[in-house]
């Protein structure tokens, strides 16, 4: 009897595990299914797309075919008009019409004689008129400022790409209008940063000025547009510009980006401040500077740096449409001289990696770092060497290229970005520089090992709040020990009566950052994670971060896998809950489902249904760990029978 009661319970535990099996395999298979159907909505909207786009070209050619041929048609017109009008002009015509209309009165005869015989001044001849243009409506924010070259030429092979779109906005300060008078890769930094007005002249600048009074004006070191001349060689209209700025009390700043400091001295000592993009300058200017006497009320201006840096709206990983030109390329076959910056933003994305020659300038190496695209060491002059493919097993889409194309974004972006520098600059003309911060407030349920649980949060930095729900003895104490100075740490208990979705609302209620991030204790994060995840917020228009690509680790088979590689840097329709980082307001609008497992999956299909934006970032930074998991081991792609610290944690 006891061995058929064995037999029995473990033939019933069998059947539950392959009930349980079972569940797993159609819960997989639903999930699977869904996502192929997200997928084919998406190949199905891309492709709509794509028609659109085709047929809107084609409308917008058969619209310019139908304005030339109507231009035709009136200049043909007026030069039917013109011909008449000469032949009825001419004086054997004026003769004839006097006969005829004075053949019966001999004295309307005589004076019609008279008057043909008199000369007549001919019509002139019509001119061709330009094609008349589509009547513009409102002007959209940038639109001049977009790529306008689809068409790369390398060794003589042509490759047609999609232009990467620049966006019009927003802009970090709002409250904040700037006149600036800069080239194009200048703007670019800049245009983010402020409202920005250009394109005023020395001889309408008040007029244009006037409709928005700007609270500062950067003039860049420009050599050409309308006020190349004047700061060469200063003349009325920089005089009158600066004296309109200082009856209004607007501060004035010249940027020196490049040239002989003794060709710009003249201008710059005209200007409150100056600031230079070349540290290597800052002595000559203070020389400059010193040696000039000052005009009658104005001061010697203050010497300060305004180095270019990385603006995230423009130089981030955000990739072109279709894969990577599979060569690398020297610098002068990515960027050939007829390139116009926005157009130069596009091929920053466009190959596998650039080869820089040395003395490269580092501004120009950080711009195609942040934009995700490997930087090699030169065997030579950039101009020398063909273009050659990358050596096998070397692609940067996967192993070691991938993790030193990350290092490298992420050190391009932690040497300072553009709103960094704008902040110093305002502060150093005494403007106010507020804008809005990503401050992180983490939630965490410990699992039963706090030391683990705090190990993965303590190390992350922009963390102002943890959260934490632990039952731990000394939770509290030990929690505060464990992070930084600074950061405010909230310590509630676990109540296992309650969900694991009740318990993360009651955490959100306590958070006071910015963006909410939610870790699991159980899985492994990196130093970085939060600040390299937080960036997205800089460059997209995304309300929630995760990662769909992912590292995972089995315990059990010691194996390290990639989930969903091709998932990086694209907005999708959901991203994994422990890697999840939100706008408070946001996730507070949508709050946590009253469940325990699978309360990401129904946060991500409330994100869906009201139309908020979901973006995957990087696979790095995070690894899921698991003693096993069958269907993950399946549905990944296998790395290594290795620990994921090397693969995942750059």
């Amino acid at each position: 009897m006891e061995s058929t009661r064995l037999a029995l319970r473990e033939a019933m535990a069998h059947g539950e595990r392959a009930a349980e099996l079972a569940r797993l395999l159609d819960a997989a298979q639903a999930k699977l299914a869904e996502t192929e159907d997200a997928a084919a909505e998406l190949r199905g909207l891309q492709e709509r797309l794509s028609e659109t786009e085709t047929r809107l070209q084609a409308a917008q050619a058969a619209e310019e075919k139908l304005r030339r041929d109507l231009a035709e048609q009136r200049y043909q017109a007026e030069v039917a008009k013109w011909k008449l009008s000469s032949v009825q002009v001419a004086r054997w015509s004026r003769l004839g019409d006097a006969i005829k209309t004075g053949k019966n009165n001999p004295v309307r005869l005589a004076r019609g004689l008279r008057g043909a015989a008199k000369p007549a001044k001919r019509p002139a001849a019509p001119k061709r008129q330009p094609v008349p243009q589509k009547a513009a409506g409102k002007p959209v924010p940038g639109a001049s400022f977009q790529a306008t070259t689809s068409t790369r030429t390398v060794g003589g092979t042509s490759v047609k790409l999609k232009p990467f779109r620049v966006p019009t906005g927003p802009n970090t300060r709002p409250h904040l209008t700037v006149a600036v008078v800069a080239e194009p890769h200048a703007e670019a930094l800049l245009r983010y940063e402020w409202r920005q007005t250009t394109g005023f002249t020395p001889k309408d600048f008040a007029r244009v000025l006037s409709a928005e009074v700007p609270h500062l004006l950067l003039v860049e070191s420009v050599t050409t547009g309308p006020w190349a001349e004047e700061l060469a060689r200063p003349g009325e209209g920089l005089h009158a510009l600066l004296s309109w700025c200082t009856e209004r009390g607007i501060r004035t700043v010249f940027w020196h980006t490049g040239g002989e400091v003794a060709a710009f001295a003249s201008a710059a000592g005209l200007f409150e401040h100056v600031v230079t993009a070349l540290p290597k300058s800052v002595g000559a200017w203070g020389t400059a500077l010193a040696s000039q006497e000052p005009e009658p009320g104005r001061r010697t201006p203050s010497l300060g740096l305004l180095p270019f840096a990385v603006q995230p709206r423009v130089h981030n990983p955000l990739p072109l449409a279709g894969d990577r030109f599979d060569r690398v390329l020297t610098l002068d076959e990515l960027l050939p001289g007829h390139l116009s910056y926005p157009d130069v933003l596009t091929s920053y994305r466009w190959p596998k990696a650039v080869d820089c020659p040395p003395g490269t300038e580092t501004w120009r190496m950080a711009e195609l770092a942040a934009c995700g695209t490997p930087i090699v060491a030169s065997r030579g002059s950039g101009s020398e060497r063909p273009a050659e493919p990358l050596p096998l097993g070397t692609t940067p889409d996967t192993g070691a290229d991938a993790r030193r194309a990350h290092m490298a974004l992420r050190q391009a972006y932690a040497s300072g970005t553009m709103t960094q520098k704008v902040d110093d600059l305002l502060e150093a003309v005494g403007l106010p520089s507020a804008r809005a911060t990503l401050n992180i407030s983490v939630i965490m349920i410990d699992r039963g090992d706090l030391d683990h649980t705090l190990a993965q949060v303590a190390p992350q930095k922009g963390v102002i709040q943890l959260v934490l729900l632990s039952d731990a003895e000394n939770a509290v104490q030990r929690a505060r020990d464990a992070m930084p100075s600074g950061v405010e740490v909230v310590v509630r208990p676990a109540d296992p009566q309650l969900t694991t979705g009740t318990m993360l609302n009651r955490a959100l209620d306590l958070c006071q950052g910015d963006l909410v991030a939610v870790m699991d204790a159980q899985d492994m994060y990196g130093e970085h994670y939060l600040t390299d995840l937080a960036r997205a917020f800089l460059f997209t228009t995304a309300d929630i971060v995760g990662k769909a690509a992912y590292y995972a680790h089995l315990r059990d088979v010691a194996a390290t896998v990639l989930r969903q590689p091709s998932a990086e840097y694209s907005y999708l329709p959901e991203v994994a809950g422990a890697t999840l980082l939100a706008r408070r307001a946001v996730l507070r609008g949508i709050g946590f489902a009253d469940v325990s497992e699978g309360w990401d999956q129904v946060l991500m299909r409330q994100c869906r249904a009201d139309g908020i934006k979901v973006f995957s970032a990087d696979r790095f930074g995070y690894v899921r760990l698991r003693d096993r998991d069958r269907w993950l081991l399946g549905s990944a792609q296998l790395v290594a029978y290795a620990p994921p610290e090397l693969h995942a944690l750059p």
